[in-house]
Formats: structure tokens, C-alpha cells, sequence
């Protein structure tokens, strides 16, 4: 069994705005991120299933071409090889969770 205390990991700035904490197990990765108004995720897409559980304000997820407000409780699905982008409407959190793992994020 592995425990994990994100509060003592290092917090990181994977782009501007997004600061967090990014953490794997064998097979997934993980992130716990806090986003500030305005801060975006470029239009981008990977092999990876990814899913977006917004805790925390609100966000405007573009999936596929199609777009939606997320605010809190709402998870997202994105399924893998699918362009998606992000924009924060508001201060949040969000925990993602990318499988199989993302080296990338290594």
C-alpha cells in the first residue's frame, strides 16, 4: 500500500495559473490543481483518458469542439485522443486523473 501526502509534495507551476501538485501510481497519474481566473490549457490532445473533477469555482471545458461550464461536483470525461482545451472562469480546484499514466508529467 502507498500513501501519499500531497501537502508535502513540492506544488508546481505546470502553466500559468494552474499550480499544483502532480503525482502517479503505477498506472495513473494524478493532479491537484489550483487555477486562477483566466488561466487556460491550450487546445491539445494525448493517448490518455482524462478526467476533470471540479471541487472548486468554475471552468469552461471544450471537449471535442463542444463546450460546457463545470462548476463544482461536475466531472468531465475526456475520452483518449480527443482535442480538448480548458479556461478558468473563476478561482478553483480541480483533481484530474490521466490513464494510462502520463509520462509526459514525469
Amino acid at each position: 500500500m502507498t500513501i501519499i501526502d500531497t501537502n508535502r509534495l513540492e506544488a508546481l507551476e505546470k502553466r500559468p495559473g494552474w499550480r499544483g501538485h502532480i503525482f502517479h501510481s503505477q498506472t495513473m497519474t494524478f493532479a491537484h490543481w489550483d487555477f486562477a481566473k483566466g488561466a487556460t490549457i491550450h487546445r491539445h490532445d494525448h493517448e490518455q483518458e482524462e478526467v476533470w473533477h471540479v471541487l472548486e469555482g468554475e471552468l469552461e471545458l471544450t471537449i471535442g469542439g463542444e463546450s460546457h461550464i463545470a462548476g463544482p461536483g461536475v466531472v468531465a470525461i475526456v475520452p483518449p485522443s480527443t482535442a480538448h482545451e480548458v479556461k478558468a472562469l473563476s478561482n478553483g480546484k480541480a483533481i484530474v486523473a490521466d490513464y494510462p499514466l502520463r509520462a509526459d508529467f514525469r
